[in-house]
């Protein structure tokens, strides 16, 4: 079994705006665990624990629906937390662009994942961001501090041309590893 989601990942230059505004926040926070940079990313849809045999039909429902959507233009924008900013599990930047073409992109790459055999997939409405950190203590963190602190974030735009199929390797420390990657080429 490997533990698998598709994400878009975004270019460098726009995780290089992020990291600018958000370095200097890291420091005041001590009951949040800050993702790493290397390892941020959007999801688009979370598959959980995948058998390998699954693996090729998975890589043929993912590129099909790929490849119905085009391309889209995305930037990163205010700050926000899950549950709420009172009570935050994680802190993440949201994502502005793509609208419903977006949604429905996620919504098509889960579907794919369920008819290949991807049984874990997540029922969650899809809420598109970059997770920055994650609270510490189980009930969660004041964050509004911070989420006000990144509501003026106005990232440049970006193109987002391909989706990744992405495992994650858990322990002490995390690491994602892409295992393909497909272009969006439809015409909307």
């Amino acid at each position: 079994m490997v533990r698998l989601f598709v994400a878009l990942s975004p270019p460098p230059k726009a995780l290089a705006e992020v990291a600018e505004a958000v370095e200097p926040h890291r420091g005041g926070w001590p009951d949040l665990r800050w993702v790493a940079p290397e390892l941020w990313h959007v999801t688009m849809a979370f598959l959980g624990e995948v058998g390998e045999e699954t693996l090729p039909r998975l890589a043929t429902r993912l590129a099909r629906a790929a490849g119905r959507y085009p391309p889209m233009t995305l930037s990163f924008g205010a700050g926000g937390a899950f549950s709420s900013p009172s009570r935050a599990q994680v802190v993440w930047l949201g994502l502005r662009g793509g609208g419903a073409e977006l949604s429905r992109l996620a919504a098509s790459l889960a579907a794919g994942a369920r008819r290949a055999g991807a049984a874990q997939t997540s029922d969650k409405p899809f809420r598109p961001h970059l997770t920055l950190a994650r609270a510490r203590p189980r009930g969660g963190v004041d964050a509004r501090p911070l989420v006000e602190a990144l509501a003026a974030f106005d990232g440049t735009p970006w193109r987002a041309e391909e989706v990744h199929l992405v495992r994650s390797h858990l322990g002490a420390s995390v690491r994602y590893e892409v295992l393909a990657a497909w272009p969006l080429t439809g015409h909307g």
